[in-house]
């Protein structure tokens, strides 16, 4: 791929099918997990009380999050070393087969808890398999100095098929239960028909001289020495895991503010909305300075968010549901902006040959965050209540923000995206 002269990415056939393969696969996973949780909860419910009823939200996250956990060394070498188009396009199947087997089920009227948590995990599987190849394919279809206002292009995709997702999920199920896994497989074998058409795409030798193992081990040591990279990740790591409310959304909707489904799925599009917003700023007006400052501002916004959307339950009736709707959408926006930097750093500050990898150690600490942090929701939730978990999160974000800014000062002396001229630059071999 020449790199003599810039060229926008939608001008790239092949990634206007990524996006497009992106987009439906986004609205309907986003769309499936919303109406996973609220099935799940509605379940429990008819024999829990709301507190333990939230422990299984809990138990859901921590069901997706295990297979990614235990897989993430073999998923990044998996996608430094196959085809990352197949690999798409295979997890892409298995996410089909996932949302056309929970249809059934609810059609039929056998959907149990426990057929909600083995589905869970398939779910975690496929994220685990998908998440480096797709991170890593991305970048190989655009020449690197366009690369910055691709993840923007790819965030917006991201964000748009967030903010329908979760809504339209929340309709389809309000008018047929079943009638959101349809139009998830529907999406979904958009999504594989998409990927299908994408072309062979440049990408790194594999490298056969040392142990598949001693390979694996590369990501984490990559990170784990480049400060910056390390820094970006696990500020968003700890930042989103004590502050993410996702997973109680659905006890938000149905035991304090009191509303339904429609609601619960505005709720849910909500940072969606603020995230995209933003996203297609940064796809017309890239962030070019103090890169690094900016994210550590836009965490303890994110945080202050979430403190405001616990508080919700402390206004008048008449407030608390646009309260609640305008607090995510800052979450989202605030959010997509730290996404947007961190996944710039990542990506430019990182070879080729090792974007697997280090994109499958990405993907864990995102995951840990956002499964793992569901997790920690529904059991801190069930242990002291919805409110003071949000709350309690969001204060948790803000002095995590305060302390990485001084445990690395590399973050705010982040001026640009650039990384530095002695350092490997992301697209070449090595």
């Amino acid at each position: 791929m020449t790199e003599t002269a810039p060229i926008h990415p939608l001008r790239i056939g092949q990634f206007r099918a990524f996006l497009l393969g992106r987009f439906a696969a986004t609205l309907a996973s986003t769309g499936m997990m919303i109406v996973i949780g609220w099935q799940a909860y509605n379940i429990a419910r008819e024999t829990m009380e709301p507190r333990a009823a939230a422990a299984q939200l809990g138990l859901i996250g921590l069901a997706q999050f295990l297979p990614l956990f235990f897989l993430t060394p073999v998923t990044g070498w998996t996608a430094d070393h196959f085809d990352r188009r197949r690999i798409a396009q295979s997890t892409t199947a298995l996410l089909l087969l996932c949302a056309g087997l929970l249809g059934f089920a609810t059609y039929e009227g056998w959907i149990t808890l426990k057929l909600i948590f083995a589905i869970a995990v398939l779910l975690g599987v496929a994220r685990a398999f998908s998440g480096p190849a797709m991170s890593a394919l991305s970048p190989n279809l655009v020449p690197k100095e366009t690369l910055p206002n691709a993840i923007a292009l790819s965030s917006v995709v991201w964000q748009t098929g967030s903010i329908l997702g979760p809504a339209l999920a929340g309709y389809a199920y309000a008018a047929a239960p079943w009638g959101a896994y349809t139009a998830a497989s529907s999406l979904l074998a958009l999504s594989l028909v998409s990927l299908l058409t994408l072309g062979k795409v440049p990408q790194s030798p594999r490298d056969t001289s040392r142990h598949p193992l001693r390979q694996m081990i590369d990501g984490l040591t990559y990170v784990r020495t480049n400060r910056l990279v390390l820094a970006a990740i696990t500020l968003d790591l700890f930042a989103v895991l004590l502050a993410g409310t996702t997973a109680l959304l659905p006890v938000f909707a149905r035991d304090i503010l009191h509303v339904g489904a429609r609601s619960l799925g505005q709720m849910a599009a909500a940072p969606g909305v603020g995230a995209a917003v933003t996203a297609v700023w940064f796809s017309f007006r890239p962030l070019k300075t103090n890169v690094g400052l900016k994210m550590l501002g836009a965490v303890i916004v994110f945080g202050a968010a979430t403190i405001a959307f616990g508080c919700t339950s402390f206004v008048p009736a008449a407030v608390q549901l646009p309260m609640a709707l305008a607090a995510m959408a800052i979450w989202g926006s605030a959010d997509m902006f730290s996404v947007y930097v961190r996944s710039s750093l990542i990506q430019l500050h990182t070879p080729d040959a090792m974007r697997g990898r280090v994109s499958s150690v990405s993907q864990l600490t995102i995951s840990a965050s956002n499964e793992l942090g569901e997790a920690e929701s529904g059991f801190v939730a069930a242990l002291i209540g919805p409110v003071p978990a949000v709350i309690a999160g969001g204060v948790g974000a803000i002095i995590i923000t305060l302390v990485w800014s001084r445990l690395f000062p590399e973050l705010g002396r982040a001026r640009t995206f650039n990384p530095p001229a002695a350092a490997p630059i992301a697209g070449e071999a090595t």
